[in-house]
């Protein structure tokens, strides 16, 4: 018997994409803002096990990634974002329940796990449902709003905060869970066809949907070697975003701005909002310059914009001058918030809607995997070394997504049917 659709009538999708967008971005900073206060605070959390919460958090990323993403392509996307959502929300009023480091974990075990349902599947749905040409569009689209709603949610976390750490957790949580109830009610589903119930075969379906996405990566040795590149962009990032601000706060002295005294905690928060802004411009030029319908575009971009990201990054370590290495900073994460829409859109273009969830799992999986080793390794580095030695060795991971972006330009190159010469 066929299954009874909601009467509910659903919103066009490029809006209910950028509201979730928007309304995502905005739970998230309202719970990251003053999140450290607490663990650090409240929970009272010493160094390692503030480290472990990430590994726990990427560990749960790695195990779920590909099951999540399988299952986003033989039954419903829409239901797996839905579920996606609901459970981040859980995720985060758990950390509000008591501050113990257990508690903490669950939480970031749980954040992990929805996050998975997510990460594939969302941007597999939107592709689906406004075509691939208008895809990459969406995702700058997307990102923007997602940006927006960062912005606005960084004076609402700290007011949340500065009543109580713990509050940010509850309230941003149950934005999330309201998103995810305002999804289930409007969210449509027209442009993906799951599989029939009559053909799956349970778990062996779900397998098979796997082996076929592995199969659609090793017959393109262009995915081969950009599922290389997500493996670097794991191993280096762990370095930069848990080492960067301690670094800055090591090596400088935070100076007056406009005759104010302004301590550390101020500076951070100034910072954060000009990442935001600078991530805002970013996705702005690039919506503008660069033809997300054309892949050599996209590539040649992410080329260049990953290059910038290791000049800030030795820049930022190598200066002495504060305002310099705070326009490093900006600039970093600038580019670098840019670069996840472009890569979604290529890497979506590339994909047959079948297993286009599976196959961005898959590098979902590879780029937490990345995270896992680079965490640990890079962290020997700051221990033994210093957290510069350890800064410029994740700059020297990163430069070398340089050569692999012009090797999949070549293999791209070769797929174009050459041009038949007139007689």
């Amino acid at each position: 018997m066929p299954s009874r659709k909601p009467t509910t009538s659903k919103l066009p999708a490029l809006f209910v994409y950028l509201l979730a967008h928007f309304t995502s971005g905005f739970a998230n900073k309202l719970v990251l803002t003053t999140y450290i206060l607490y663990r650090v605070d409240v929970a009272q959390l010493d160094p390692l096990q503030l480290v472990l919460l990430g590994t726990i958090m990427e560990a749960s990323i790695f195990l779920f990634e590909i099951p999540t993403g399988v299952v986003a392509d033989v039954y419903s996307r829409r239901v797996s974002v839905i579920a996606g959502f609901f459970l981040i929300g859980l995720g985060h009023a758990i950390e509000a329940l008591a501050p113990l480091f257990w508690v903490i974990a669950l939480s970031q075990f749980v954040w992990g796990f929805g996050s998975t349902f997510i990460s594939g599947a969302f941007s597999a749905w939107v592709t689906d449902e406004v075509g691939t040409k208008n895809a990459g569009s969406a995702f700058l689209r997307g990102n923007q709003f997602s940006l927006a709603g960062n912005l606005l949610g960084i004076p609402f976390g700290v007011l949340l905060g500065s009543m109580s750490l713990g509050l940010p957790y509850l309230v941003g949580g149950g934005l999330y869970m309201l998103l995810a109830l305002f999804l289930l009610l409007f969210m449509p589903e027209t442009g993906f066809k799951p599989v029939p119930a009559e053909q799956r075969e349970g778990w062996r379906s779900m397998f098979t949907t796997f082996n076929k996405g592995l199969a659609v990566i090793r017959g393109r040795p262009a995915l081969v070697t950009f599922a290389l590149i997500g493996l670097v962009l794991g191993l280096y990032s762990e370095a930069w975003d848990r080492l960067s601000q301690p670094f800055l706060l090591e090596r400088f002295e935070f100076p007056d701005l406009f005759g104010l005294s302004l301590g550390a905690i101020e500076w951070l928060g100034i910072l954060n909002v000009a990442f935001i802004l600078a991530s805002l411009a970013a996705n702005y030029i690039v919506k503008r310059r660069v033809d997300t319908q054309k892949g050599a575009n996209i590539l040649r971009s992410l080329q260049g914009i990953y290059l910038g990201m290791v000049v800030a990054m030795l820049l930022f370590t190598l200066t002495r001058n504060f305002y310099l290495a705070i326009a490093a900073m900006i600039t970093f994460n600038g580019l670098r918030a840019v670069s996840f829409p472009l890569i979604t859109a290529w890497i979506n273009q590339q994909i047959d809607s079948k297993v286009r969830a599976t196959v961005l799992s898959i590098t979902g999986q590879i780029d937490a995997l990345g995270e896992l080793a680079g965490g640990p390794i890079l962290g020997a580095v700051g221990r033994s070394l210093s957290m510069q030695a350890a800064l410029w060795a994740s700059a020297a991971t990163l430069s070398t997504t340089g050569p692999l972006f012009e090797r999949i330009r070549r293999l791209t190159s070769l797929k174009k049917p050459a041009k038949k010469k007139s007689r």
